[in-house]
């Protein structure tokens, strides 16, 4: 419980009492009641002693209160503490964790004897503000002046490179493990280990993050956490699911970073019946009123493709939070339901909720979606009377919002006045080259990205390339970058990138290399690359070719009536009739069903929709005149290889 003032009025004290006040309620966590109590103390006529102000300056800097710490410092320095080295370590500790790094290090400077904990401390103000160059030269000074780092110091180091996505700093984070493998296991403690794995997860090396994680003899709770978090961020839902088995084999406690690593891997894999038993998990541990556990469970179940539940969670929130509402907004919009989206986002302005970054992300994704240039521009004006201009969520979305609607010079003009890109503004904006097949432009902004400003490319970025090259026919780029992102860069080829990369060959003709790719793939990428290619074999009238992969599609894939979709259309385009027919009859045959054609146009502010077959538009028969008349204008042009189809 905090203390009261009238419990200090006109009483006396002597230090020691003030002092066990002091740390009593720093360790409680009032660090402002402890400030008060030093005023008190003040008040009395009793001065600290070294004892006193380490715990004061803890208080400070967990307020990251700076007018409070320099107080401190001079009341330190008028008390002739400048040379005690447990004060002037704190005062290092407290104006790095208030971001004061230039402060930090005159103390250091200053200091006339150095602990190893000093030390420590300045290496931290380094690391905790990135500044990686800076620590890791503090680390070699410390080994030439004979001092020998713990296993903090490298713990400091490698936590610095959290925010950081550079490749170069993924070469000095491997450096400082060679360091370590040379000093021997005995620094190898838990904590270090684990920080060691985070980096690795960090860059995405899980192979290296694997690699310390089984050679650890004692994990903690942090340890399993870490790597699944890692799993969890490269898209391999498998190993958290088979490292959550092992936990359960070992009877290692689950705790609520676990249950969000469930859960992000339910979203990636999106099977309703395994996210159904992690909700049960939820359930059974309690942990279903956590605000970040229950936007998550909504992003699960419109992931599995269940919106009735995301909607039942979202609407039995009682407190709804801006992030509740961004879940369920981001659950219709990635759904294919860009309508209900913006409809829900309309509801929340009507709130006292402010919408922020991500959210706007999100609707402006559904515009996207929607290919409402109207709608994009009208939100875009939303963020800049909210002042969220800045921010990268709504410039990387602004960026995919004009691209997907045509736009690509406004797209251009964002990506321009971002002034600190990060890696998914870059990936934006080479993904928006790749939707216009602007292949030679992507191409460009990527080497600018990762020559000039050396950062560091994922896998994502690598598939908005391949596809790039894919819509401009750049085969040799293509298969070139295919090959470097596995060897320059240790990045994995996802089902992404194999189907890109046949894609690729399949538009160019080079459907024999096309086929060799898709027989050296592993099994599970297999299916949507067979179709990819089948696709091709209509485009070049390869029939033979066309026929193995349908078989190999209905082999893999037998309950999907698009193999036989894509097979009809290949036959149909060879003018084999009778064959594309049987394919068709093989359709209502084994009871599928083919999902029907729809498409959208959006004309003053509001949405139509038509879909094959559907004879209910108002305006139908008036578009079914204008089909005519564009086909008599076409047909007295000469334009008669192919008229517009008015019966489908």
């Amino acid at each position: 419980m905090p203390l009261r003032p009238s419990s200090f009025a006109n009483f006396q004290r002597p230090l020691y009492l003030w002092n066990l006040m002091i740390r009593d309620s720093t360790n409680d966590g009032f660090f402002t009641e402890t400030l008060k109590i030093y005023s008190y103390m003040q008040h009395s006529d009793v001065h600290g002693n070294s004892f006193t102000y380490p715990v004061l300056l803890k208080a400070c800097a967990n307020l990251a209160s700076i007018p409070h710490g320099k107080m401190l410092h001079g009341h330190v320095l008028k008390l002739g503490f400048q040379g005690d080295t447990f004060v002037q370590t704190a005062l290092i500790d407290m104006y790095s964790k208030c971001l004061f790094v230039a402060s930090a290090r005159q103390v250091f400077d200053e200091m006339t004897h150095r602990s190893i904990v000093s030390w420590n401390a300045m290496v931290s103000a380094y690391s905790r503000g990135s500044w990686m160059d800076q620590a890791l030269s503090l680390l070699k000074e410390m080994l030439v002046l004979g001092f020998e780092p713990t296993s903090s110091t490298f713990v400091s180091i490698l936590s610095g490179y959290s925010n950081l996505d550079s490749f170069n700093f993924l070469l000095q984070g491997m450096s400082i493990h060679c360091c370590l493998i040379k000093l021997g296991p005995a620094c190898f403690e838990v904590s270090l280990s684990n920080s060691l794995m985070g980096m690795y997860a960090r860059f995405s090396q899980m192979n290296e993050a694997r690699k310390v994680f089984d050679l650890m003899d004692e994990k903690s709770i942090i340890s399993w956490t870490t790597i699944m978090g890692g799993y969890v961020k490269v898209g391999d839902a498998a190993e958290v699911f088979d490292l959550f088995n092992q936990m359960q084999h070992q009877s290692i406690g689950i705790d609520f970073i676990v249950l969000l690593n469930l859960i992000s891997g339910c979203i990636q894999v999106g099977e309703l019946l395994l996210a159904s038993s992690v909700h049960s998990l939820v359930l059974k541990c309690g942990c279903d009123g956590e605000d970040s556990i229950e936007n998550l469970l909504i992003t699960m179940y419109a992931k599995c493709g269940n919106l009735i539940s995301a909607r039942r969670i979202f609407d039995l929130i009682t407190g709804k939070s801006i992030l509740s509402w961004t879940s369920m907004i981001a659950g219709y919009a990635h759904s294919g339901h860009p309508v209900e989206a913006l409809d829900l986002f309309r509801r929340l302005v009507r709130t006292d909720i402010q919408p922020d970054g991500a959210t706007l992300a999100t609707v402006l994704s559904a515009c996207a979606d929607l290919g409402s240039l109207s709608l994009g521009q009208e939100i875009e004006e939303y963020v800049f009377l909210n002042g969220l201009e800045l921010d990268q969520q709504v410039q990387t979305s602004l960026i995919h919002m004009y691209s997907k609607c045509g736009s690509i010079k406004k797209a251009r003009e964002v990506f321009e006045r971002v002034t600190d890109k990060d890696l998914t503004i870059w990936t934006s904006m080479i993904n928006s080259y790749a939707i216009h097949g602007m292949g030679n432009e992507a191409i460009s902004l990527f080497h600018k990205m990762t020559i000039a400003e050396g950062i560091m490319p994922d896998a994502i970025v690598y598939t908005s390339l391949l596809l790039a090259c894919s819509h401009s026919g750049l085969v040799e780029d293509g298969v070139k970058y295919f090959k470097s992102m596995q060897k320059d860069f240790g990045i994995a080829p996802t089902i992404e990138h194999y189907t890109c990369l046949v894609d690729l060959l399949g538009r160019a003709g080079k459907l024999d290399l096309a086929l060799d790719t898709i027989q050296g793939m592993p099994p599970k990428a297999q299916v949507q690359a067979w179709s990819v290619l089948l696709s091709a074999c209509r485009i070049h009238g390869n029939v033979e070719l066309g026929e193995l992969a349908a078989v190999k599609l209905l082999d893999l894939s037998p309950g999907s009536s698009g193999s036989y979709v894509l097979m009809a259309n290949l036959y149909t385009s060879l003018g084999k009739w009778k064959e594309a027919h049987i394919m068709r009859n093989f359709i209502d045959g084994k009871g599928l069903v083919k999902e029907c054609g729809w498409s959208q146009v959006e004309v003053n502010g509001k949405f139509h929709t038509f879909a094959a077959g559907n004879q209910s538009h108002v305006g139908l028969v008036n578009i079914y005149k204008t089909l005519e008349d564009l086909n008599f204008t076409l047909q007295e042009g000469s334009y008669t290889t192919e008229t517009v189809a008015v019966n489908n």
